[in-house]
Order: structure tokens, then sequence, then C-alpha cells
């Protein structure tokens, strides 16, 4: 996930002081790399089946590595929304994932990283779904573009306000329990958007493969904020 000198990010944070996204100590916390493709032959369909026991699978590989949070996911391709029908899309079903998600406790509080406004939320109540979910606009550098926070608790929408500013650092949001993030072991799925077209409170946050390019086009690595949050730690 790291950016590497020949390669040009299309986000321009050149100058500009990023925040985190959430709380995290490189010198004393860990950070586990989860890999979520059909090559990981742990992920049985036992176990994507039941809520609770990938819950546990994953809290259980937490433990283990003695990491405060898991992370990856950009641009991985998964076999495991095949739990839910809401990925099953014609004849190609969507399993090429847009974010990365950072898996950790629910309730792990979310701040946003630079100055914002809201531009939408909602809550996405199916299984497989984000739950619920914040996207926070922002400019930097002249240059406009947005980040969704999914699947957190549904408290983070009390209150909220179309247009209403969320300044940097703010804690704005937590990390959801199951039954209010889709079903989903608790986690945030972090995902930049240039252009959201006519969406509002939700836009794909995994795409068919055949459409690869264009989603990963508008839906740039999210490492370009994230590596602010975790420093070193990410790989």
């Amino acid at each position: 996930m790291e950016e590497t000198a020949t390669v040009k990010h299309p986000l321009n944070l050149e100058g500009v002081e990023i925040g985190k996204v959430v709380d995290f100590d490189p010198a004393t916390d860990q950070l586990y790399p989860f890999n979520l493709t059909a090559s990981n032959t742990e992920l049985s369909p036992e176990v994507l089946a039941d809520t609770a026991v990938f819950s546990d699978w994953i809290s259980g590989h937490l433990a283990k590595a003695n990491a405060r949070y898991g992370i990856g996911g950009y641009d991985e391709h998964r076999t495991i929304y095949a739990r839910s029908h809401h990925f099953d899309s014609g004849e190609e079903p969507r399993r090429l994932h847009l974010g990365v998600d950072i898996w950790g406790p629910a309730g792990t509080v979310v701040y946003n990283f630079y100055d914002a406004i809201v531009h939408s939320f909602k809550f996405n109540d199916h299984y497989g779904d984000y739950g619920a979910t914040i996207i926070l606009k922002y400019e930097i550098n002249g240059q406009v573009f947005h980040a969704l926070y999914g699947h957190l608790s549904l408290n983070s929408l009390a209150g909220l306000k179309q247009g209403q500013k969320i300044p940097k650092g703010s804690a704005f949001a937590t990390f959801g329990i199951p039954e209010e993030n889709g079903h989903w072991p608790a986690h945030l799925h972090f995902q930049l958007i240039f252009n959201l077209y006519t969406a509002k409170g939700d836009y794909p946050g995994v795409c068919q493969f055949s459409k690869k390019a264009g989603f990963l086009l508008n839906s740039p690595d999210p490492s370009a904020i994230l590596k602010h949050t975790f420093k070193a730690a990410l790989i």
C-alpha cells in the first residue's frame, strides 16, 4: 500500500498536514495485514456464513498478533462477498474492493483527517451493506474529493446535517456493531471518491472486476491519507 517515488498519486496533498483517522501509536501499536482473497483458505463458507464466527476469526488473528487493528483490501479481489446477495449483479458479481478496511473493536473512535463538510449520510440497512454511512466532502489544494466512512454505529448519524462543518481532528463517528454495520465484524470501510455523480449516503465499495479500471480511477488508494495515521506500520 505504500507509494513509490515512481508513482504519482492522483491526490495533490503537497504541503498539507493530514490528521489521523483512528488512534494509533506507531511506537507501541501493531497493525495486522489481512488477506481476504480466495488464497486465504481459512475463510471457509462456514466462517463467512456466520457473522459471530467471522468476528471471532478477525479478533482471534488480531489477538494472536497483538495488533490494535487489522488493515487491507484496496484493489483486492475478494470472495468473501459471496456471503451476501447484495453483491450479486447480473452475470458478473461484484468482488473487487475499492477502499481500505480497518478492523477493530466496535466503538472505536473515527476522526476527521482534514476540515470537511457533510456531503450526505444514510443507514444502508441490508445484509452485507455498509450499515450506517457518512460521506464527507473535502477541498485540498483546489482539488475536491470525498471520503466515505462505512460500517459505523447508528449513533454516528445522530444530529448530522447536510453541509455541516466537521473540523479537522473531530471525533465524529465510531465503528458499529454488526446489527448496525451491515452484519460484518466491526471495522471501518474508508474510501476516497472523486465523483459521486448522484449518489448520496452511498457509493459502491465493491465493483465488478470488468469495471476495475474506471472505478479505481475514481476511487484512488486511501494510503495517501492513512499513512499519516499508521506511519511506518502501514504496509
